[in-house]
């Protein structure tokens, strides 16, 4: 019986394109569509879709988040007492906040700069000015607004203030993802310039976050000095996008010393993974394997390298941390595609952000050429396929685990709820959507299905032969 086939991506389109509007179904079992032999015996089923997705499929899937996105997270402002929009801006109220609306997406959010920043890549990558045009909406309000919560601050003071973190921003939250995503979009023209609000951030994340005493970016919670791992991504990609817009290097050698002093007190070399946190009362205590921890650290260090100079003595030093990272990430991955919420522990419950770090970090590393295609693709391709049934019918993404402290217990973690609300889903599985549509379109290597598995094959890689197996 012959199971040796090429992936034809247009053969596939017309196909691909009727079925499109149609989510995943998430209950199994399945067999795989590219396997052409209904009756082969020797083809076994999967609890999650195995197979390749479309550029189509892909697209969609984006396009459905984008446009939930859209309609969840409203651009106005209400009074916080009486819930009511407030339409005349010329005399401020003490009261005035930014709606969040039911999804309780706010505008000034650190994960909205995880949106943003996909947001800009889908619409490079797909060509949709739509994704480009959701980021400027976003930033023309903030500069609209920006005068009259600034007038409400001179009057009232900042904190009840619905601009509060632009006007004073008092943690890493507060400022590096959103930071990092407007400069992004300075340098790619979208929306109006907030210069002034890259500046505050940037100052504060430079200047006046609280450090460990060798300058490693940290929190005076739950512990007086405790570090934690979401703030790699909270800090590190706003600092290397200031050394990008500056050209001053003082910023990247700060980023590049926060992944060493980072990797230093929360990665496990024999696991491959970052604990979610580390405090100097107790530096052997414990550790706590959280997916999105080990996902932020993914994720800023992808984002250091997309714009530290090659010629950085640290680059190499970052660059084999990522590899390394990943590595130990790959082995992990459950049998269904997913990641556990609890990295090392396949008795915790399967979950959607932490599965789109490690897919978009895999797959953006595949596409930079910084690892290699081979298994690694195959990793990320069973990873997004996994994600896409986690979208459903209305654009929301399931089974994201809602906002998490750094704790000094498996319990806490295990039985965190996960939600449609909690917005780390959206952004992340958007960075892994576009980088899925970049491996699809990658000149570098070709996607043979042979032997009932895909095999991501370098084109400078010499040839192949299944001559026994014809």
């Amino acid at each position: 019986m012959k199971t040796l086939q090429r992936i034809h991506l247009p053969a596939l389109a017309g196909l691909a394109l009727a079925m499109a509007a149609l989510p995943l179904r998430a209950e199994g079992p399945f067999r795989n569509r590219d396997n052409k032999s209904p009756k082969d015996s020797a083809e076994g089923t999967y609890p999650i879709p195995y197979q390749l997705p479309t550029v189509a499929e892909v697209t969609e899937s984006l396009t459905r988040v984008r446009d939930y996105l859209s309609t969840a997270a409203p651009l106005r402002i209400i009074d916080s007492k009486t819930g009511k929009e407030i339409t005349d801006f010329t005399t401020p109220v003490e009261t005035a906040v930014t709606d969040r609306g039911e999804a309780e997406f706010g505008p000034l959010v650190y994960e909205m700069g995880v949106v943003h920043s996909a947001m800009l890549r889908a619409a490079v990558v797909t060509g949709d000015a739509k994704f480009s045009d959701y980021t400027a909406r976003h930033l023309q309000f903030i500069a609209d607004k920006l005068p009259y919560f600034r007038a409400a601050a001179a009057k009232f003071g900042t904190d009840r203030n619905g601009f509060r973190s632009v006007l004073e921003p008092r943690a890493l939250d507060d400022s590096g993802s959103m930071c990092a995503a407007l400069i992004r979009a300075r340098v790619a023209k979208v929306g109006p310039d907030l210069k002034p609000v890259i500046d505050t951030w940037s100052e504060w994340i430079g200047k006046k976050q609280f450090r460990l005493s060798d300058g490693t970016l940290a929190r005076q919670r739950p512990q007086a000095q405790s570090l934690w791992a979401d703030d790699a991504y909270m800090g590190i990609p706003a600092l290397a996008e200031m050394g990008r817009l500056t050209g001053d290097r003082v910023w990247f050698d700060d980023a590049v010393k926060n992944i060493e002093t980072m990797s230093a007190r929360l990665f496990n070399p024999a696991k491959g993974l970052y604990a979610h946190g580390w405090n100097a009362s107790n530096p052997d205590a414990p550790r706590f394997y959280w997916g999105r921890a080990t996902g932020w650290i993914v994720v800023a260090m992808c984002d250091l390298l997309d714009v530290l100079p090659k010629d950085h003595p640290g680059y190499p030093m970052v660059m084999a941390q990522l590899r390394a990272t990943l590595k130990g990430v790959a082995e992990y991955q459950s049998g269904s595609g997913f990641w556990h919420q609890m990295v090392d522990r396949n008795d915790s419950y399967l979950e959607t952000s932490a599965t789109a770090m490690f897919t978009y970090g895999i797959a953006h590393a595949v596409n930079e050429g910084w690892i290699s295609p081979t298994n690694y693709g195959s990793v990320a391709q069973a990873g997004w396929v996994a994600l896409s049934t986690k979208i459903n019918a209305q654009g929301q993404v399931e089974g994201t685990c809602v906002g998490t402290t750094y704790a000094s217990d498996q319990v806490y973690y295990y039985n965190r709820p996960a939600s449609v609300k909690a917005l780390h889903g959206y952004g992340t599985t958007m960075l892994a959507g576009v980088e899925m549509l970049r491996m699809l379109k990658n000149p570098a290597f070709t996607i043979d299905y042979k032997l009932r598995t895909y095999h991501y094959v370098p084109k400078d890689g010499g040839a192949t032969s299944y001559r026994e197996h014809l």
